[in-house]
C-alpha cells in the first residue's frame, strides 16, 4: 500500500478526541466484534441498576460483571456484517448514561475485503505511581501512554490487540518486580488468598489494582474501535520465573481466578469464530458470555486477513520433552488455520515472543545469560522444558509451508521493537518461505527494559538462525499492520521521554515493512 492511500484511509480519518464525548457516568467502556455480535465491557463510576444496551433497534439487557453494580458486560448477537450500529446506554429508568456512540461489525468471513487496519502494541500496564529505590518511574505516567494511544487512533485501525501485561503487581515477586509502598499498599489493600476473588473483600482490590493500570489508561477512547486483549504472564499477578523456591507457571488456583476476574471485569472475551473449536481451553465457560474464549481467539476480517490470538501462560506444562506452551488442541487449530489458503493473510499473535530472547525462563528456547554477559546454550537453563522448543519448531513449519501465504508472527511480551526473518529451525529448513517475526513495542514502559532486569537486550536465540532485520530496539511505541489482497505493511512507531511529550503527537513511522505475496 502506497502511502497515499495510508495517509487517506488513517490520519485522515482520526477519531474525534475523547474530551468532545460525554462519558456521563462511564467510567470505562471497551467493545469487541466479529462479523455478527458485540461485546461490551464497562464500568461506572457509582453503582448502577438495570442498564440497558440500544443497538440499531435493539434493547439488550446488561449482565452485571462484579457483585457491587458498578461492572456490567452487554452481549448483542445477530448484528449484520459491515454495519456501523449506533450504541447508546441508559439506566434503569431510561436515563442515558451517556452520549450515543457507534461500532462498526467486521465484514462477513466470506466476504472480499480491500483492506484492514490492526493497532498492537504490548506491556501497556503499570501503577504510574511506583518508582525505583532511586526515585525513578517504574513506567511511564498514565497521561503519557494516554497520548501514544491517542496518536495511534489518529490512524484509525480497524481493531486493536493489547498484548499482554495489562497489569503488573506480582504477589510473590519471585523477580525483580517494583517495590510496593505502604502509602500505595494503603490505598490499595492486600489480596487474602484463602478468599474467593469476587464477593469477598478481594473483589475490591482486585478493582483498585485494575483501575489504576487499566480503566484509569483506557476511559472511554477505545469505545468505537473492537479490542482484542491477550493476557501474559504479569496479567496472573505473577512474573514467569523457576527457581528452587517456587515455579510460578502454570497459574496456581488463585492466579488463575485473578485472571480470570481481571477479565470478566475489564476486558471482553473472544467472540466466537466457524473455524475454531468452541471446546479449546479456557472457552465456552458457564460463568463467561456464550461461546466465548479466554485465552484463544480470532480476529477474521472477511476473506482478507486472519489473526490467531493465544496465551501462552495459562496452560503451559512441565513435562521435560513433551512438554507444550499451548495445549495439543491449540496447536491443532493454529496448524489447521496456517493451511487454509481460503484467506488471503493469517498471522500468529501470541503473548511469548519467538525468536529473540533474553534468557528468561518463561521462553520458547533454552538460552540462559552466561558469565560472560553473552546468551549460551551451553549452560542447562533450570526448569527449562525442552518440549517447548520442539512445538515452537512444529508451529513455525506450519506457517512457512503454507507457500502460498506469507508467513508471519507477531508477538508481545518483550519490551522492545523487532524484526527478523527465521530461515531455520533445529533439523527444519524454512528459507524456501522464512517466517517473518515481529515484536510490537511497549506502551508503558519506564525502565523495566531487558538489557537492565536480565542484563542482555533479546538477541536471536543460539538455536535458531535469521536474519535480524531489526535488532531489538528498547523503545517505547507501537505497531500498525496493514493488509491488502498482495501485501502486508508493518510501520513501526517509536517514543522515548527523552524526545519530549509533543513529539509524540506527530510520531510517524520509523521503519516500514513491506511483504508482497509471491
Amino acid at each position: 500500500m502506497d502511502r497515499r492511500m495510508f495517509l487517506l484511509s488513517g490520519a485522515g480519518a482520526a477519531a474525534a478526541p475523547a474530551s468532545v464525548w460525554q462519558a456521563g457516568l462511564v467510567a470505562h467502556l471497551l467493545p469487541t466484534a466479529s462479523h455478527e455480535r458485540i461485546l461490551l465491557k464497562a464500568s461506572f463510576t457509582r453503582r448502577v441498576d438495570s442498564p440497558s444496551l440500544r443497538i440499531g433497534r435493539r434493547v439488550v439487557a446488561g449482565m452485571p460483571s462484579d457483585t457491587q453494580g458498578e461492572f456490567w458486560q452487554f452481549d448483542a448477537p445477530g448484528l449484520s456484517p459491515g454495519q456501523t450500529y449506533t450504541l447508546e446506554l441508559f439506566d434503569g429508568r431510561k436515563r442515558a448514561l451517556c452520549d450515543p456512540w457507534t461500532v462498526k461489525t467486521f465484514p462477513a468471513p466470506g466476504e472480499a475485503a480491500r483492506h484492514f487496519r490492526i493497532l498492537i502494541y504490548t506491556c501497556a500496564g503499570g501503577d504510574e505511581r511506583l518508582r525505583t529505590p532511586a526515585g525513578v518511574a517504574n513506567f511511564l505516567p498514565l497521561a503519557t501512554r494516554q497520548r501514544l494511544l491517542d496518536r495511534a487512533l489518529s490512524f484509525a485501525p480497524d481493531a486493536i490487540v493489547a498484548n499482554g501485561d495489562h497489569i503488573y503487581w506480582d504477589l510473590r515477586q519471585t523477580g525483580a518486580p517494583p517495590r510496593y509502598p505502604d502509602e500505595i499498599i494503603a490505598s490499595i489493600g492486600r489480596f487474602n488468598r484463602t478468599l474467593p476473588v469476587l464477593g469477598t473483600p478481594n473483589e475490591d482490590v482486585l478493582k483498585r489494582v485494575c483501575d489504576q493500570q487499566i480503566g484509569k489508561l483506557y476511559g472511554v477512547r477505545f469505545r468505537s474501535t473492537p479490542v482484542f486483549f491477550l493476557q501474559d504472564d504479569h496479567d496472573y499477578f505473577e512474573n514467569d520465573d523457576a527457581n528452587d523456591r517456587m515455579v510460578t507457571y502454570p497459574p496456581d488456583h488463585f492466579m488463575l481466578q485473578l485472571g480470570r476476574a481481571t477479565r470478566r471485569l475489564f476486558f471482553p472475551e473472544f467472540l466466537p469464530d466457524a473455524e475454531r473449536p468452541a471446546g479449546l481451553p479456557g472457552a465456552s465457560a458457564p460463568d463467561r458470555p456464550p461461546a466465548t474464549g479466554e485465552s484463544f481467539g480470532t480476529i477474521r476480517f472477511g476473506n482478507l486477513a486472519e489473526v490467531a490470538l493465544f496465551d501462552c501462560r495459562r496452560y503451559l506444562s512441565l513435562a521435560g520433552p513433551n512438554a507444550w506452551i499451548v495445549p495439543p488442541e491449540v496447536e491443532d487449530w493454529l496448524k489447521a488455520r496456517a493451511g487454509d489458503t481460503r484467506v488471503s493473510h493469517f498471522v500468529n499473535l501470541s503473548s511469548m515472543p519467538p525468536v529473540f530472547s533474553a534468557g528468561k525462563w518463561g521462553d520458547w528456547y533454552p538460552d540462559i545469560l552466561g558469565p560472560d554477559g553473552k546468551l549460551t546454550t551451553r549452560i542447562q537453563k533450570p526448569y527449562y522444558q525442552s518440549g517447548w522448543l520442539k512445538q515452537h519448531d512444529r508451529l513455525m513449519q506450519a506457517l512457512s509451508g503454507c507457500r502460498e501465504r506469507i508467513p508471519v508472527w507477531i508477538s508481545g511480551d518483550m519490551h522492545a521493537h523487532g524484526e527478523a526473518r527465521l530461515l531455520r529451525g533445529g533439523e527444519t529448513d524454512f528459507s524456501r518461505n522464512p517466517v517473518n517475526v515481529f515484536l510490537s513495542g511497549a506502551l508503558g514502559t519506564g525502565n523495566g527494559w531487558p538489557s537492565g532486569g536480565r542484563r542482555t537486550r533479546p538477541y536471536p536465540s543460539k538455536t535458531i538462525e535469521v536474519e535480524e532485520r531489526l535488532p531489538a530496539l528498547e523503545e517505547n511505541g507501537f505497531l500498525l499492520v496493514d493488509f491488502t489482497a498482495g501485501q502486508i505493511t508493518i510501520r513501526f512507531f517509536r517514543w522515548l521521554p527523552s524526545r519530549g511529550q509533543e513529539a509524540i503527537d506527530t510520531l510517524e513511522p520509523f521503519r516500514t515493512t513491506e511483504l508482497k505475496r509471491a
